[in-house]
């Protein structure tokens, strides 16, 4: 490979990492050992000709239109010269093909990275140079933002390059309130490179080979992406880009998307099509960032030392100690950590660390979720149910709560009819379809709720030998439920949704959460509902509570609190009867 001017920068960057010589993150670790590993993988070809075309377009055509180096001398009109961590994802997304083909082995990338890093140039760059390499294809780009003047700031870098070089002219070149795009014949072949605002209404009839999704975060719905995804069908070597910063949505596509590529790099997922680059800081047990740590600025930055000055980041992390909004802005966009909404009430970090913790003394761990319902129906524990009931196509959710020994444990379950999940799960970005996959959601094949199919899982778990002592509802929300859960000689008590009365749930959930004692069998519709729960305070240590925002959900957690409150006022009825006997 010595033929190849970048291969040996790319090795000396993959190797440095994955032997500690070159401080990162855990994810950037996983990732180069990937890459390392894909060498040696008999399935693909490591051929790195199309990747050094890329390199030199960018390094010999490119130049900088603004922006100054760390010493204040400045950069308009200089080469644009790539970082060895950016030539590593070049040499992995065009490098590997399968054995024998001239079939590239990624068709999709996530590329995860704090601002000022240069995202938005490399995008540009990146954009233009592919197209000169699928030329002959008949190349078609689009670069699309979440809004369309974020798409421009690339759009307008190409175009000042183009004017840069004297090859403007050559090229159709439209930009205006209707259309930015850059067209050309180039004699073997054409190029058209378009900004576009991600619009699933007015794109379904795009057609590309290559995308590049811009910030990510931004994006309200799946279908803004996946409507540009759908657009490469008709090319076998298409490439959808993913390129983001954190937010702090993290019920959002893109943080569901992180998390996806998360496992792809822990290996607990195979997508062998799937590049992932993922730039942040590390976080502890709990979930914290040591965000005034030099080590974590660096491990979160690739450009640290070169548009990230470590004085700068320094600096805005220490007044970031001192303000909670900063801090939160300073964790999201300067250490690419995603943080929840700055009016949700739980931090879900404190949840998950608890599950986890409480699994382990449970020994549940690497069990299906069947075994670990087996493991629990033969415990001796009490256990009490509650019910969040839709008035008509929404979410429904039903809930087990029980404590054995010290821990709090919540089986949770939701419901959606089927008609609606498609609308829904697109509209209010709600994980429906996953969690069906992952057997914590039925999709009921009624236009609105079927109570019988919420029925039907309480017999299921009583069924399971689960001893359910009784049932909290509230009857003005569901008066055929309640009957029917009668019919089938369940102990239901009418709930009613007092705030004083759901405090009471509220607040052993969160004690048990915060005393790493609660199991929730990592139910992630639990926990999407939990990042979605706005607590007022109240006198008392009362607490009025609801959803942080309409198109949010929070039933399953709702079920679970009344579930606890039965199995709270059951224990203190119990406590009420023992003290009078021995009195």
């Amino acid at each position: 490979m010595a033929k190849y001017k970048n291969y040996n920068i790319v090795m000396e960057y993959a190797k440095s990492i994955v032997e500690g010589r070159k401080i990162a993150n855990k994810e950037t670790i996983q990732m180069c050992q990937r890459f390392l590993d894909d060498l040696n993988n008999k399935e693909y070809e490591f051929k790195p000709k199309d990747a050094e075309f890329v390199i030199g377009i960018i390094e010999k055509t490119f130049v900088h239109d603004k922006g100054e180096r760390p010493d204040g001398s400045p950069l308009r009109g200089e080469p644009f010269l790539l970082e060895p961590w950016q030539k590593f994802i070049i040499y992995n997304l065009l490098g590997f093909f399968h054995k024998g083909t001239i079939i590239r082995r990624f068709k999709e990338a996530f590329i995860f990275l704090p601002r000022k890093n240069g995202k938005t140039r490399f995008v540009a760059a990146l954009s233009w140079a592919l197209a000169l390499l699928e030329r002959k294809s008949g190349s078609t780009i689009y670069i699309v933002g979440a809004a369309l003047r974020q798409a421009k700031q690339s759009f307008d870098f190409i175009h000042f390059n183009l004017k840069n070089m004297g090859e403007a002219d050559n090229f159709r070149i439209l930009n205006n309130n209707q259309e930015s795009s850059i067209s050309g014949d180039l004699g073997d072949g054409s190029i058209h490179i378009e900004a576009l605002a991600a619009n699933p209404d007015k794109q379904d009839s795009l057609n590309c080979n290559i995308a590049i999704a811009d910030e990510l975060h931004a994006y309200k719905k799946a279908t803004q992406y996946n409507v540009i995804k759908e657009a490469m069908k008709a090319y076998t070597n298409k490439l959808m880009i993913g390129i983001t910063t954190a937010g702090d949505n993290m019920n959002s596509f893109c943080y569901n998307r992180l998390v996806y590529c998360q496992k792809i790099l822990d290996k607990t997922v195979t997508d062998e099509q799937y590049f992932v680059f993922i730039a942040k800081a590390d976080e502890d047990e709990h979930g914290n960032v040591d965000y005034t740590n030099p080590i974590e600025h660096e491990k979160a930055n690739p450009n640290y030392g070169v548009t990230i000055r470590p004085e700068d980041i320094m600096n805005d992390a220490l007044q970031a100690q001192n303000d909670p909004q900063q801090r939160k802005d300073f964790l999201a966009k300067s250490l690419n950590k995603f943080t929840a909404a700055m009016n949700a009430y739980f931090n879900i970090d404190e949840f998950k660390k608890a599950n986890a913790q409480s699994e382990a003394e449970l020994k549940l761990q690497g069990l299906t979720l069947e075994q670990k319902l087996e493991r629990l129906a033969k415990l001796p524990i009490n256990w009490y149910g509650g019910a969040d009931l839709s008035k008509m196509h929404d979410l429904t959710a039903t809930a087990l709560y029980g404590s054995y020994k010290d821990i709090d444990i919540i089986i949770a379950h939701a419901f959606f009819p089927i008609t609606m999940a498609h609308v829904k799960a697109d509209e209010d970005n709600i994980p429906l379809f996953g969690w069906q996959d992952d057997g914590i959601l039925t999709m009921t094949n009624t236009p609105t709720v079927n109570y019988e199919d919420v029925i039907g899982w309480f017999i299921k778990m009583r069924n399971m030998k689960f001893n359910i002592k009784q049932v909290g509802f509230d009857v003005k929300f569901g008066q055929p439920f309640y009957l029917g859960m009668k019919q089938q000689r369940f102990n239901i008590i009418n709930e009613p949704q007092y705030f004083h009365l759901k405090s009471q749930g509220f607040r052993r959930i969160e004690k048990q959460a915060k005393d790493g004692k609660l199991y929730y069998l990592g139910n992630q519709a639990f926990e999407y509902c939990v990042q979605n729960v706005l607590g007022i305070e109240q006198t008392d240590d009362a607490i009025r509570y609801e959803k942080i925002k309409d198109e949010a959900r929070i039933d399953v957690f709702d079920a679970s609190v009344f579930a606890c409150i039965r199995m709270l006022n059951d224990l203190k009825k119990a406590q009420t009867v023992s003290n009078w006997l021995n009195s």
